[in-house]
């Protein structure tokens, strides 16, 4: 069978995958792209379902990774109102709380100045008249109750809306294709993948490997062999309760330890995310473990008393769900390092590019970074479309 030709090959249809198709092919391009399953199916399917700029990652100085965030958050609103909704959050700070109601306002303060003053950035603090709002969260030694704005989307389905956006603009997207072989040559790369029993050839200029968690695996993959980053593979297990949603979303410091969880409406049920395990191996389907489960039952008991206690609360466990994030090796707790997407083209593979990480919500940042480096050893093509005009339905 000939090889099909292709300027750009990526591999894996994730949230970034299907980004960098929707965005290269808008330029022009003419993109393939190979996911190993069912698209937005993996990693993009176990998020925890937020559009938002990270106010947490203030903590750690993560200031230009926040304003791009909010950036992104600004114009998802705009480009998929039926997937993209705003929705009220709620940080309540009692008397024990690690981070004292002061620190708080001045982090919501510098979260609106980030906004660049956009009309989610505003937030206020909740009456007491009003934390009644807030059913079953305890009020015992609660001093103050914030409550600002961000997004939350359902992950799957925006995966494929810019997928569909990707293949309506004339982007190959082609499922259940499985990598086999990655071979430098004069033109680029021949990549050999199997779908459906069959091997399929394609001739690539160059290739994005997308692959999220697999990154590295993909890179096995590729002839001659080609040097890959340390990488830490992170664990955020979620818990979806039979519990009625809240008004809005918590965002609860944890009793436990220096972190923080949510707890969400989603879709008429209370799901409660996420933790931060490391994995020593992908060889299986990432599945809670018994730690994770009771560490989250343990805090929303710690908020929730009258929700019962934590054997109680496993018997309204109606699905659990992690997904898994790639993180530098580094040393220190996965909570404080820094969540920017790393992009690494190796020296000896310089049109081979490889994408370490990403977030739900600037994926369309890291297409406009790959976009970059498309350009530079592609050339400019003509565009065909504007992304930022394009909605996601």
């Amino acid at each position: 069978m000939a090889a099909k030709n292709v300027e750009i090959l990526i591999i894996g249809g994730g949230i970034t995958g299907v980004g960098i198709a929707q965005m290269a092919r808008a330029q022009g391009y003419n993109v393939q792209l190979l996911e190993q399953g069912d698209i937005g199916r993996q990693t993009s399917a176990n998020s925890s379902k937020l559009i938002h700029g990270g106010l947490r990652y203030l903590e750690t100085g993560q200031f230009h990774l926040v304003y791009k965030a909010l950036k992104e958050r600004a114009a998802l609103l705009h480009l998929a109102p039926d997937l993209v909704k705003p929705v009220p959050f709620y940080i309540p700070v009692y008397k024990t709380s690690q981070r004292p109601a002061w620190l708080v306002r001045l982090g919501l303060s510098l979260y609106a100045l980030l906004s660049l003053f956009n009309k989610l950035g505003r937030f206020r603090t909740l009456p007491r008249s009003q934390w009644s709002q807030l059913t079953g969260l305890t009020t015992t030694d609660l001093v103050a109750v914030f409550q600002y704005w961000d997004a939350q989307t359902d992950d799957t389905l925006l995966t494929q809306a810019v997928a569909r956006s990707a293949t309506f603009l004339g982007a190959d997207i082609q499922h259940h294709a499985q990598c086999q072989t990655i071979t430098q040559n004069f033109h680029g790369y021949h990549v050999e993948y199997q779908q459906q029993g069959e091997i399929h050839h394609t001739q690539a200029k160059v290739v994005i490997n997308a692959a999220g968690p697999w990154v590295n695996h993909v890179l096995g993959h590729v002839v001659p062999s080609a040097l890959s980053e340390d990488i830490d593979w992170v664990q955020g297990a979620h818990l979806l309760l039979d519990i009625p949603e809240p008004t809005g979303i918590l965002y609860l410091e944890s009793h436990l330890d220096e972190r923080v969880i949510f707890v969400m409406p989603w879709y008429g049920k209370t799901l409660i995310g996420t933790t931060e395990t490391t994995l020593t191996t992908l060889a299986k389907r990432p599945s809670i473990t018994d730690s994770e489960q009771a560490y989250l039952l343990a805090i929303y008991h710690h908020y929730f008393p009258e929700a019962g206690n934590e054997e109680q609360l496993t018997t309204q466990i109606l699905e659990t769900f992690c997904g898994v994030r790639v993180l530098p090796k580094q040393q220190g707790q996965a909570f404080s390092r820094a969540r920017d997407t790393l992009m690494h083209s190796p020296r000896n593979h310089p049109k081979l590019m490889n994408i370490y990480g990403g977030k739900l919500t600037t994926f369309r940042t890291t297409a406009s970074q790959t976009l970059e480096f498309l350009t530079r050893h592609l050339g400019p093509r003509q565009a065909i479309a504007d992304i930022n005009q394009l909605p996601l339905q």
